[in-house]
């Protein structure tokens, strides 16, 4: 309904500010519990459940600091409210449906424009065992959550899984240029709610998934990203990061972790040389590098008013093969 200054606000007016999980969303919903894009893991308002009681001023405020915190948090910009005393009379009611709905979209976007988030250090290194592998070398690293509400309530809130790729080379040969050119086109691989995104740019672009975040995500691998080199001689060289979610039954609502893998593939073809060779090249000239895939999580503070707010529970090396 429309309110106007000076309406009064009935118990059940009050109770579809707080409830509803169905569109337009309450407060729970939004930050809450919820469910899939919906929920951040705040507390929730208990609703005014018994006809004609009235609407405290400590019910009202839980509802505008609750608003409040989640509107920092995403950078959303609200009515300006104040703390309300016993006898006050409401005159925001109007805004406040409309600031709800704002919050839900938000939320539900993945609460892309929140800033207070915390870039952890690498939590898993995988380097590749020795250089001189002459196919491909694949690498996992996986993160895991204590339950799937964690999970969820750390995407909602603008969570993000990071990966990066490098290589480690004795001696830097051209082939290990094109494969570090890779990486540095990869940049940081961020996994989002809705979407990934890659910070680097250039090389060829072959395969592009990055529309898929972490609710698109099963337990089949998805293709995030095929890169492949630019590098005169080494065109046939590629890698491609995937991702997919485990644990529960796998899917997005229920999965308690995520895999993201990398395979560095030489396409060229061209093993390394052996010694003694009559060409007089050197030993290791076509040599493939060791690949380093890099493991960090950007994670929600509470500097905007989020409490408590979930990060993962571990992280692993999940695999580090070649052929």
């Amino acid at each position: 309904m429309a309110y106007t200054a000076g309406d009064t606000i009935l118990d059940d007016e009050f109770n579809t500010f707080v409830t509803p999980s169905t569109s337009p969303f309450g407060y729970n919903h939004i930050a809450g519990v919820g469910a899939t894009v919906y929920g951040l893991g705040q507390a929730e308002i208990p609703p005014v459940v018994a006809a004609d009681n009235t609407v405290t001023a400590a019910q009202w405020n839980a509802l505008l600091t609750g608003m409040a915190n989640v509107g920092s948090h995403t950078n959303d910009s609200l009515t300006a409210r104040t703390a309300v005393t016993a006898g006050d009379t409401i005159g925001i009611k109007a805004a406040i449906v409309a600031d709800l709905a704002s919050l839900a979209a938000e939320v539900a976007g993945g609460s892309t424009s929140a800033t207070d988030l915390t870039t952890s250090s690498a939590l898993q290194t995988v380097t590749t065992g020795s250089e001189g592998w002459n196919s491909t070398a694949t690498q996992e690293v996986t993160a895991t959550f204590a339950n799937a509400n964690n999970m969820r309530f750390f995407f909602n809130a603008g969570g993000k899984i990071r990966v990066t790729v490098g290589i480690s080379a004795a001696a830097e040969s051209s082939k290990d240029t094109s494969f570090k050119d890779l990486g540095t086109a990869l940049g940081n691989l961020d996994i989002n709610s809705l979407t990934s995104t890659r910070s680097g740019s250039g090389e060829t672009l072959t395969t592009n998934g990055l529309a898929n975040g972490f609710q698109d995500l099963n337990t089949g691998y998805a293709v995030l990203i095929k890169l492949t080199s630019d590098n005169s001689n080494y065109t046939g060289n590629h890698i491609v990061m995937s991702a997919k979610t485990g644990g529960g039954d796998g899917d997005s609502g229920n999965a308690t972790s995520i895999t993201i893998k990398m395979v560095a593939t030489d396409g060229a073809a061209d093993d390394q040389y052996t010694a003694g060779n009559l060409n007089s090249v050197a030993a290791a000239a076509k040599d493939t590098p060791k690949m380093v895939t890099k493991l960090f999580t950007i994670t929600p503070n509470t500097d905007g008013g989020l409490d408590p707010v979930y990060g993962i529970s571990g992280s692993a090396a999940t695999s580090n093969t070649v052929s």
